[in-house]
């Protein structure tokens, strides 16, 4: 099977307007639901090579790629954004509330290998809109280079869909609130980013879904997180076997739930049901957030049966909850014949 190039979503401002508070400030907003964790020293590269879904070895410094780590049993632990900064570093930039588990559990195997895992508390993760770098090119800005934007420090910018990118950046130092070099943290920004990210079909795994998904589950492989023809990882006969056996029967798939007023926004994990089925659950919330013009109006990835997907009605909660409206996603679902 030949590589999968990953595709490039539709921008999202077809869902719902971009919030303008990304597009102010040299920083950008920043993404605290978002953490980076390292990898250096001279066999780095060669240890995440045996751990993570993803040729790492291959990459540039000048590219990032999507990336998994799985569990024995093949079910992702966390993904996230690779990015290479130099010959013997490597960043995984996952969600916020994975990165004291992610390094504890890589340090268990690290073993004699030069190499070591860390929580990169000194840098912070933060979005741009209206950006020109085209999806997973990396651009490396120095305090002292002419490009450089005025952020502090240097700063990574990582082409992302939509017109956007994600910034990785030093912490700035304590210094004065609204500040230019001080990252925003905005409720507006970042829930019109996340919702971006929905809308592009781009699945985060959160702490309520540790361990409950295969790769394919969330469409990770058609978004390039897994690589076919590295060698074995944790989990690498399971992840083959549900691309090249058909025995994957869930699929991730884009949805839209008008909620009623006082509802809470469906948190990663609330077991969706079939109108055909009131007795087990037919799918999982992968990622949910509001429509930046209408906090009613929630997007959502959901990982459902493929079966339940064909006729009938999703409701969230239980069987006679709300009921979710199916949407198309941004790149094709390869049918069990194509994969």
């Amino acid at each position: 099977m030949s590589s999968i190039t990953p595709p490039s979503p539709a921008a999202p401002s077809a869902h719902g307007p971009f919030s303008e508070t990304l597009r102010g400030g040299p920083g950008g907003a920043r993404l605290p639901h978002l953490g980076v964790v390292q990898a250096q020293g001279p066999e780095a590269g060669l240890f995440l090579q045996g751990q993570l879904t993803q040729d790492v070895v291959s990459m540039s410094t000048t590219e990032a790629r999507a990336g998994g780590y799985c569990s024995a049993k093949g079910r992702l632990l966390a993904n996230f954004v690779i990015v290479h900064p130099d010959e013997q570093t490597w960043w995984l930039v996952t969600h916020a509330g994975l990165v004291e588990s992610l390094v504890k559990r890589l340090k268990m195997f690290v073993l004699r290998a030069k190499c070591t895992v860390a929580t990169r508390e000194d840098l912070t993760v933060c979005a741009l809109q209206d950006v020109g770098a085209a999806p997973w090119t990396v651009a490396r800005r120095g305090a002292g280079s002419p490009e450089h934007d005025g952020t502090q420090g240097t700063a990574w910018t990582v082409g992302w869909w939509g017109r956007r990118a994600l910034r990785i950046q030093s912490a700035p130092a304590t210094t004065p609130p609204g500040s230019d070099t001080t990252p925003l943290v905005d409720a507006a920004a970042l829930e019109a980013w996340r919702h971006a990210d929905v809308a592009a079909g781009w699945p985060w795994i959160e702490p309520a879904t540790v361990e409950q998904f295969v790769p394919q589950m969330i469409n990770f492989e058609l978004l390039g997180g897994v690589n076919f023809r590295k060698g074995c990882y944790p989990g690498q006969e399971v992840v083959a076997r549900s691309q090249y056996r058909g025995t994957l029967k869930r699929r991730m798939g884009l949805f839209l739930l008008d909620l009623p007023g006082g509802s809470g926004l469906p948190a990663a994990g609330a077991e969706l049901f079939h109108s055909d089925d009131a007795t087990q659950p037919a799918g999982m919330v992968v990622n949910a957030a509001a429509d930046p013009a209408d906090a009613l109006r929630i997007l959502l990835l959901a990982e459902v049966k493929i079966a339940a997907q064909a006729a009938g009605t999703l409701h969230l909660l239980a069987p006679d909850g709300p009921p979710l409206r199916p949407c198309t996603l941004p790149y094709p679902i390869p049918t069990e014949s194509e994969m």
